[in-house]
C-alpha cells in the first residue's frame, strides 16, 4: 500500500521529522544517495510535484519522465499514490483514465516491480495517459467552494441574518424547487401519499437527453399494465427529457 504521508517543512524550507522509506543505493553520478533523493540526484519530493503539475497542464514529456525517475529510483509508492491523487484531484469526473492508471499500478505493483523495465513502461503509460486526460478542478474548487458557504451559513446564522452566499438547494422544504425529491422514499414525501404515480411521473425522469427509444418504450409499457390508471399526459411526462434550462421545474397538475 502506498505511504500518504506528506512531507513537512519548516519556514526555512527544511524538512521536518520525515519517516517515508529510503531508497538506497548509489546516484547516476555514483555518489551514495542521500534520504528522499533519486537516482538523477533531485529530491524525490520535488519530482513527484512536478509529475503532477506536468500531468495538469498535460505536459506529456515532463510527467513521462517524472514517473520513470520515481519509478526507477525506489520511489514507487510515491509515483502511484501521486497518479492516485491526479486522479481525484486534477481529473474530469467520469474519465476512464481512473481505471487505466490502476490497471497500470496493478501490473507494476502486483506482477512486476516498479522499478524493474516492465515496473518503468507502466509508470510512462499511466503518466502519459494522465497527460493526455482532461484535467480540471473543479472536484477541488467545489470542494472548497461549499466548504467556505457552510462557514459563511453558519457565521450568518449566529448574526441573525441571511446568509451572503448560500448553498445551491437553498432550504431543501417541500413545495420549493425541489418539490419532485420529496417522494415516497423521504418522510415528507411518505406523509403527503405521494407513491408511484408521484415517483414514475417526477421523480424518476431523467435528462436532459432523455431516455433512449427503447427504454422510453419499457417505461411507457410498464406505466400501461400497471394496476394505477396513467393518463396518456402522465405517461408522457414521465418519459420526457428534463429541460435544461429548468431542470427543477414540474406542473401542478398533467
Amino acid at each position: 500500500m502506498a505511504d500518504e504521508r506528506q512531507a513537512t517543512f519548516g519556514s526555512d524550507g527544511s524538512l521536518q521529522a520525515d519517516t517515508t522509506p529510503e531508497a538506497t543505493g548509489e546516484n547516476d553520478f555514483g555518489d551514495q544517495k542521500e534520504e528522499n533523493e533519486t537516482d538523477g540526484g533531485y529530491s524525490r519530493y520535488v519530482v513527484s510535484s512536478l509529475l503532477q503539475k506536468a500531468v495538469r497542464r498535460s505536459d506529456e514529456e515532463v510527467a513521462a519522465w517524472a514517473a520513470w525517475e520515481l519509478a526507477r529510483s525506489g520511489f514507487g509508492w510515491n509515483l502511484w499514490d501521486r497518479l492516485n491523487l491526479y486522479v481525484v484531484e486534477d481529473l474530469r469526473a467520469g474519465d476512464e483514465v481512473a481505471l487505466t492508471i490502476e490497471r497500470y499500478e496493478e501490473l507494476a505493483t502486483e506482477r512486476w516491480e516498479t522499478d524493474s523495465w516492465k515496473g518503468r513502461l507502466c509508470a510512462i503509460h499511466a503518466a502519459l495517459a494522465a497527460a493526455r486526460a482532461p484535467s480540471t478542478r473543479e472536484a477541488s474548487n467545489a470542494d472548497e467552494y461549499f466548504r467556505k458557504v457552510a462557514e459563511e451559513r453558519a457565521a450568518a446564522r449566529d448574526r441573525g441574518e441571511d446568509p451572503a452566499h448560500d448553498f445551491p438547494v437553498g432550504d431543501l422544504e417541500v413545495g420549493e424547487k425541489f418539490d419532485a425529491i420529496f417522494d415516497g422514499h423521504t418522510g415528507e414525501g411518505s406523509k403527503r401519499g405521494r407513491g408511484t404515480e408521484f415517483f414514475k411521473t417526477r421523480g424518476a425522469r431523467v435528462g436532459p437527453e432523455g431516455e433512449n427509444e427503447l427504454s422510453a418504450r419499457w417505461q411507457r409499457l410498464a406505466m400501461v399494465l400497471d394496476d394505477i390508471d396513467y393518463t396518456e399526459a402522465q405517461i408522457r411526462r414521465a418519459v420526457e427529457p428534463v429541460d435544461p434550462d429548468a431542470r427543477w421545474d414540474e406542473p401542478d397538475s398533467f
